[in-house]
């Protein structure tokens, strides 16, 4: 039986949800991942940045666009530093101005991919996947990259039989 990893990040707070602002009490990034996990197994890794990024979804807009535009790789609370236990890993995460956020890449950056197989996992609110396949084919080197998916961000509480079968058929 295989074993899965799955990496996220997500946003919880102020968000955009079909058109307007909205708070968040779970980010719909941690609700797919969590279907991830329920669906096929695995352990979960939050990605967490030490200096936290605005509470204010407008400003947080900002600093993401202003990181993937320095290619900023922002310092992590924790790290993983060795994934050779796993065959799969979901990679999940916002899509913030066409790919991840930039400390998503701060954490894949570090480790070996070699022989694994490795899924985009995007939420979204119009942008669908974005560059999250080219991204991961970029920055985990020596995996597969399979076919992921994308959830609508405002849909994220409904995805469950959605995530659970995509997962169930990629791994």
């Amino acid at each position: 039986m295989s074993k899965n990893l799955i990496i996220y990040y997500s946003r919880k707070g102020q968000n955009y949800v079909n058109g307007s602002i909205q708070e968040l009490k779970k980010g719909n990034t941690e609700i797919v991942a969590e279907f991830i996990q329920k669906a096929v197994g695995g352990d979960l890794f939050q990605i967490e940045t030490v200096k936290e990024y605005s509470a204010d979804y407008m400003t947080c807009t900002e600093e993401a666009q202003e990181e993937l535009r320095q290619k900023a790789r922002p310092e992590l609370k924790q790290y993983l530093e060795d994934i050779s236990a796993y065959d799969n890993v979901f990679v999940c995460g916002p899509c913030w101005w066409g790919t991840y956020p930039m400390a998503v890449l701060t954490q894949l950056e570090r480790l070996d991919f070699t022989g694994k197989k490795v899924f985009a996992v995007m939420t979204h609110e119009g942008s669908g996947q974005g560059g999250s396949e080219k991204t991961l084919k970029q920055s985990c080197k020596g995996a597969t990259v399979g076919k992921g998916i994308a959830i609508h961000g405002a849909d994220a509480a409904r995805s469950e039989a959605q995530v659970a079968a995509w997962a169930k058929k990629s791994v």
